[in-house]
């Protein structure tokens, strides 16, 4: 039998989403760096290792 977890406060249900959107965000941020990455050294026809992208 499964103990129910008490509702959450509107507080909580708060925290949880900013905490949901700052995950989001941060996944994007990163992606945006490694393409501006890559791009910058495409101009500046540096090599990248892989182990930089990733």
């Amino acid at each position: 039998m499964q103990h129910a977890q008490p509702p959450m406060t509107k507080y909580e249900q708060f925290l949880q989403q900013a905490q949901e959107q700052m995950l989001a965000f941060e996944r994007r941020e990163s992606e945006f760096r490694k393409k501006e990455r890559a791009e910058r050294a495409a101009q500046l026809h540096l090599p990248i290792s892989r182990d930089e992208l990733h």
